[in-house]
């Protein structure tokens, strides 16, 4: 029974593949935020969790609102808030990841407890679950059944980067792995993503127990080691501004290859700058390069989601298929404003143009089975009024 258990587990957390690319035309029943920042969405079951730094939030028709600390919930398929799910949060919420039993694994920066697992039915704190992370914040999550991965720019139970007992927040002792040598004051892992064996990380890192891997790093979940997998991609310097420039990134639905997302500035094509890469996870050696590279441009990307027909990307961007581009379009950029959607084979942007208001830029995908739930800081998504977030339905 405990092994059926840890399975379906498993297997909940699985990435969701797309038979065919999102709507352009944003489902109706969702609800709005109505100041601040979305940063993070999870799914648990058919309830959608959202988090980011905001204090107000108002059903699909608008016409009432609710006091919301960061943190709320609504049901996927009716767009209504969970009313009970109120734990009020006293920073940002950076991450967040669904967990067993109605839970919710939520990652931020407040003033205690940098991160948390809370029940959906009421928003208390699950019993028992004690995880020791201090001294910075929890910026990224990822669970594969009993295990729990966490990056930030905390010291404790690890530098930046942890697994922990997905029941009891316990550090395992045989994951400590270092991140290291960063290009910014502190180490800080932006983003991560899980497969059955493999996790990918990156943030202001430039060695992963000692080896060099600048911003980008593969490690074995099962010998708990860094992967043969290197990569000089992101060596190079971009804007003084973005001395690390890696921002989200993503696995495909197979676990075969994974796209990564940046900011940096217009430095021209001979960067990775301002663009989205994909990579292949199980390529080996010291010189891996990109399968392909899309430039934007010289406007940042924070998110991605891969889903087999698509790689889409989101950030304050004005265009895609731009590398000529520095700051202006470019001999063969298309024109796709905040948000858009790349063939994961051959690289260049599909057709797939909603339109975003720009704002900032996405900052949270999540793709389920109905579809892909976005989360900004803006309030127009495919030519409506969707505050912060939205969803894009399968055809």
């Amino acid at each position: 029974m405990i092994a059926r258990t840890v399975l379906a587990a498993a297997l909940a957390m699985a990435p969701v593949a797309h038979s065919r690319v999102v709507s352009t035309d944003p489902a109706d029943n969702t609800p709005h935020v109505l100041d601040g920042i979305v940063n993070a969405l999870a799914l648990v079951g058919d309830t959608v969790v959202v988090g980011g730094s905001f204090s107000e939030v108002a059903d699909a028709s608008r016409s009432r609102t609710y006091p919301r600390d960061n943190v709320f919930a609504f049901d996927l398929k009716t767009g209504r808030i969970k009313e009970a799910f109120a734990p009020g949060l006293d920073g940002p919420v950076h991450a967040l990841v669904a967990g067993a039993d109605g839970t919710v694994y939520v990652g931020g920066d407040f003033s205690s407890a940098k991160l948390r697992r809370l029940r959906l039915s009421d928003g208390s704190a699950v019993r028992g679950f004690s995880p020791r992370v201090s001294g910075g914040m929890v910026t990224a999550l990822a669970r594969r059944g009993a295990q729990l991965y966490v990056g930030g720019d905390f010291v404790r139970p690890r530098t930046a980067l942890a697994r922990l007992d997905a029941s009891t927040g316990a550090a395992d002792p045989g994951f400590d792995i270092v991140a290291g040598a960063p290009r910014t004051p502190r180490v800080k892992v932006y983003a991560m993503a899980v497969s059955k064996d493999r996790l990918v990380v990156d943030g202001t890192f430039t060695t992963l127990d000692g080896l060099p891997r600048p911003q980008l790093g593969v490690i074995d979940t099962v010998a708990a080691k860094v992967a043969d997998w290197h990569t000089d991609a992101y060596e190079p310097e971009c804007m003084d501004v973005f001395p690390s420039y890696v921002r989200g990134l993503d696995l495909s639905p197979d676990g075969r290859y994974f796209a990564v997302v940046t900011t940096g500035g217009p430095m021209g094509p001979g960067k990775l700058c301002d663009t989205t890469a994909r990579f292949e996870t199980y390529d080996k050696g010291t010189d891996i390069d990109p399968t392909w590279v899309n430039h934007t441009g010289g406007d940042s990307l924070y998110s991605v989601a891969v889903t087999g027909k698509a790689v889409y990307v989101g950030g304050h961007q004005r265009w895609l298929d731009n590398p000529l581009g520095r700051d202006s379009a470019g001999h063969g950029a298309v024109e796709r404003e905040g948000i858009g959607a790349i063939h994961p084979k051959t690289g260049k942007a599909l057709g797939w143009n909603p339109g975003r208001e720009r704002g900032i830029g996405v900052k949270a995908f999540l793709a389920h089975r109905d579809g892909l739930l976005v989360g900004s800081d803006t309030t127009r998504l495919g030519q409506e009024y969707h505050a912060r977030i939205g969803m894009f339905p399968l055809p």
